[in-house]
């Protein structure tokens, strides 16, 4: 399987198809039809007369035919099919109808890997849209891995949590990590398809690990900006981290991640790894 470019088209009918399929009729109010669904879901009818278009334009849509809608129909397409906001930003990507951002650079800015390197004692990191690692700071090193002992195509947050042996063991709560990932993963590709280094990097994760390509197949969107981490530290043992992700308005496909103890007793640990 290849993702070198997107193809905006395909992408966008097979993800209508998968959000059409996950919604409950009962959840509509819709007039009751006597004949049997032999599929799950919502029919095309039902998503054509809740969005306000025809049948067949749904059916054009689904297909694949070369269709572009207009934002007005996005907008009313992602109301029909309940899209979360995440999911709604991918679909308006993917139509082409939201303004594109130049493509992150490879660098970080030297002000934003001061500011990094001044979060100390927080771990913090700065990566782009392809979770690329671009500056750290002792303490982040110090929690998952020394970054400055990898090769720089392997200074990448997916390529460590599905090939680093000490990142794969690392979650506590790897599934739902490789998942949240796959998702910010498949909105940053939407986002820049002509990027064909993530494309490459998307292909590669597909190819060798089999948990990517089942949770790549779900078209889940994810764009969360904290949450929880428990981790289980080969020098300190079990904590519990949370993470607060923050975007530079000058550089909007980066993300500065800054991890704090959740609990006492997991500042503690931090304490003692991160102490001189």
């Amino acid at each position: 399987m290849t993702t070198r470019t997107v193809d905006p088209t395909q992408e966008m009918a097979a993800f209508l198809r998968t959000r059409r399929e996950r919604l409950d009729p009962a959840d509509f109010a819709l007039p009751v039809r006597q004949q049997a669904r032999r599929t799950p879901g919502l029919r095309r009818e039902e998503v054509a007369e809740l969005a306000g278009v025809s049948i067949d334009y749904i059916v054009r849509l689904e297909q694949g035919r070369g269709l572009r809608p207009s934002a007005n129909v996005v907008e009313s397409l992602a109301r029909a099919l309940r899209l979360a906001p995440d999911e709604r930003a991918y679909l308006f990507d993917l139509a082409q109808q939201r303004p594109r951002t130049p493509d992150a650079t490879a660098t970080a800015a030297p002000s934003v890997a001061r500011l990094v390197a001044d979060l100390s004692p927080l771990p913090a990191m700065l990566m782009n849209h392809r979770y690329d690692i671009l500056a750290w700071n002792d303490p982040m090193a110090r929690l998952l891995v020394d970054f400055s002992t990898l090769p720089p195509k392997q200074r990448n947050a997916m390529w460590l949590c599905l090939v680093h042996p000490r990142i794969r063991d690392l979650y506590l709560d790897r599934e739902r990590v490789v998942r949240e990932g796959v998702a910010h993963l498949r909105a940053a590709w939407a986002a820049h398809p002509q990027d064909g280094v993530l494309s490459d990097l998307i292909a590669e994760f597909i190819a060798r690990d089999a948990e990517f390509a089942r949770l790549w197949a779900v078209r889940d969107i994810n764009g969360s900006g904290r949450g929880h981490k428990a981790l289980r530290h080969p020098d300190i043992g079990v904590i519990a981290v949370d993470f607060e992700v923050l975007v530079p308005l000058q550089d909007p496909d980066q993300r500065l991640v800054i991890y704090r103890a959740a609990d006492d007793a997991s500042q503690s640990a931090l304490d003692r790894l991160c102490g001189p």
